[in-house]
């Protein structure tokens, strides 16, 4: 958007429109250590990627909406983000420690405050809001063993990642439309 432009007032975003995180550069990935870079190279080798659909749903200057679905069993990595955020279970569940989360529940998570949660049996659809539209991912597993863990656990699950469907409405619509 050119500098001297503002944002519109009032937008309509559409899922078929929902566009892969690869796509653009909103998210940049900071990986502080050999053993961070190492962990993450196995966890990619190992086809984490089967796990997850990230898909930017809607961002404007100082504002972004992500659609996330990670699979039944996807080992989300302990990380935090440099930015505030809100998350809005759509379908499926997430335990973060002794606490179920399911549809309609959500958590708050601000700037550099590391998390990480199970995905439930469904796996998880989560809407992402933040306010802003640049921000990073930074992994903190610095041990091997913690990556070796993500690694058996995608091992087990990803041939039945191929098979999984969205739990919920907002995902199956996306999924079909692209």
């Amino acid at each position: 958007m050119p500098s001297d432009s503002k944002p519109k007032p009032f937008e309509i975003f559409r899922a078929a429109d929902y566009r892969d995180y690869g796509e653009h550069g909103i998210m940049d990935i900071v990986a502080d250590s050999p053993a961070i870079v190492e962990g993450l190279t196995q966890f990619h080798h190992e086809g984490a990627s089967a796990g997850q659909q990230v898909r930017m749903a809607y961002s404007r200057p100082g504002f972004s909406l992500t659609h996330v679905w990670f699979k039944s069993g996807y080992p989300l990595p302990l990380h935090s983000h440099s930015s505030d955020c809100l998350y809005y279970i759509v379908a499926g569940s997430v335990r973060m420690g002794h606490e179920e989360l399911g549809p309609g529940d959500g958590f708050f998570v601000g700037k550099e405050v590391p998390y990480t949660y199970d995905t439930g049996p469904e796996g998880v659809e989560v809407l992402e809001f933040r306010n802003t539209d640049n921000f990073n991912i930074r992994f903190m597993a610095k041990a091997a063993a913690a990556w070796d863990k993500a690694a058996a656990r995608i091992r087990a699950r990803r041939d039945d990642w191929e098979t999984e469907v969205p739990p919920g409405r907002l995902g199956a619509k996306a999924d079909a439309d692209g």
